[in-house]
């Protein structure tokens, strides 16, 4: 599809509409050419526009609708998969300066917030209403908007579920200009299709969030995390199925190899607290109270050293917690900083297949003599894969990247699992989705896509 390139007459519009805030030529960025994953490439828009109301977004909707001008949505763009970049020149239209909390109503339990309120800033607002927000992504310096738009996960999504699951309302500015409400403060309802859950994870595809209302739940007082050392990865992959059935209700199960530690170790300059073994799982479990968290600590651990883990180590202070979970969320940047380039696989299967995939991703990696880094939830089998590029040189990797990305996908479809977790399609990872889903999914997509955006100037070259 050809999209007609952002003149001298449409730029003159967009700083009229934005004063200050409409950038073009030498004055856009690089940062906003590309996402966390620069493997994916890097791409120039005619203009980079800056939001700050739902008005200014739906106008320059309006107009580069009317004109067929292609608009890519961008929140902090910490995304891996290429989701917000302009592949096809036009408009990035930002939310990030977006970043208010509007309410939080204690009464009803949910908060209402601007798309560019920033994952990490938000815990701020909820302060003393005994309140929290309990969807957990690694990259805490994402948007609310772009988690939603992903449907991102995240760390505690095995208990409380994902960013979907929080979700009760929006505000969303369609291709044409007409702002939408979907949903609102209701816990639940039946009333005809659910357009919200359409344009949740549908990355910008179908329509710009401009605001959000989202559930909360009462905070727990107390939680402890457990770190078991095992001497194999197989052994520890294996053991999270029992983990999960044994009772104790964890709130977070993550997998982790010691050379992942390892990176994580020299990236932050701390010591991981033990050094006894190759593989290790991170338990975390929440309660009302440290004395209702015995019984559940108790069963854990029971059940991990029968299931073969070295020893059950507690963490359950403030210190102790910091020093693993901080190594935990380090991971990727810790991998990233490691290697001349990287990609990804962002995985999920059936939780009793994390052990076959985990150590097909091993045996892929010896074929094709690469090395491969893997972490992530095992408590939802979301799998994170990455391909290191090292010593390599260009022609090489790009082979030896291709082969493990086709070989680690097919495994995958072979178990059961999808194309992603939690990180999105973006343009990077399209191929994988017809592959997983077949011609008539992408059919009946495409066919929402265009009903939504006719003229298809929403994120082109995205997802479908």
């Amino acid at each position: 599809m050809a999209f007609k390139r952002v003149d001298a007459e449409d730029l003159a519009f967009f700083e009229r509409l934005m004063p200050g805030r409409a950038h073009s030529g030498a004055a856009i960025s690089t940062d906003h050419m590309h996402d966390e994953m620069t493997e994916y490439g890097s791409f120039a828009p005619d203009a980079v526009l800056l939001a700050e109301t739902a008005e200014e977004i739906c106008s320059v909707l309006r107009y580069c609708n009317e004109r067929g001008i292609a608009v890519t949505p961008r929140g902090a763009g910490t995304g891996l998969c290429g989701g917000c970049v302009a592949i096809h020149g036009g408009v990035v239209l930002s939310s990030e300066r977006m970043k208010r909390v509007l309410e939080v109503d204690a009464r009803n339990m949910t908060a209402t917030l601007e798309p560019g309120v920033l994952l990490m800033e938000f815990p701020k607002s909820l302060e003393g209403t005994g309140l929290f927000y309990p969807p957990d992504p690694g990259e805490k310096t994402a948007t609310m908007g772009g988690n939603v738009m992903t449907n991102a996960g995240g760390m505690r999504a095995v208990r409380y579920g994902v960013t979907r699951d929080y979700v009760l309302g929006m505000d969303v500015a369609l291709a044409d200009g007409t702002l939408l409400t979907l949903g609102g403060k209701n816990v639940k309802t039946s009333s005809g299709y659910s357009l919200l859950d359409l344009m949740i994870g549908s990355e910008g595809t179908l329509g710009i969030v401009t605001k959000l209302t989202v559930k909360l739940v009462p905070e727990p007082r107390a939680n402890v995390s457990l770190l078991l050392p095992f001497d194999d990865l197989d052994a520890c992959i294996d053991a999270v199925p029992e983990i999960l059935a044994c009772g104790c209700e964890p709130t977070a199960v993550e997998f982790m190899e010691r050379e992942v530690i390892a990176c994580a170790e020299r990236y932050l300059g701390k010591q991981f607290p033990d050094h006894s073994s190759d593989a290790y799982l991170l338990v975390r479990l929440d309660g009302a109270s440290a004395q209702a968290l015995e019984p559940a600590m108790e069963t854990l651990t029971d059940t991990a050293l029968r299931l073969g883990a070295r020893d059950v180590l507690l963490a359950d202070t403030d210190e102790r917690k910091e020093s693993i979970w901080n190594a935990r969320g380090a991971f990727l940047e810790a991998i990233k900083g490691s290697c001349a380039a990287m990609d990804e696989c962002d995985v999920v299967v059936p939780r009793d297949r994390i052990a076959a995939f985990v150590r097909r991703s091993v045996e892929i990696g010896r074929e094709q003599q690469i090395r491969i880094c893997s972490f992530g939830h095992a408590g939802d089998g979301n799998l994170h894969i990455y391909v290191c590029r090292d010593d390599l040189e260009e022609a090489a990797w790009k082979r030896a990247v291709a082969a493990v990305m086709d070989a680690l996908y097919a495994a995958a479809r072979e178990m059961g699992g999808a194309v992603s977790g939690e990180h999105g399609i973006g343009h990077a990872k399209r191929a994988y989705l017809l592959q997983s889903l077949g011609t008539r999914q992408l059919e009946l997509m495409r066919g929402i896509k265009a009903v939504f955006d006719p003229k298809g100037i929403l994120n082109p070259g995205k997802v479908v």
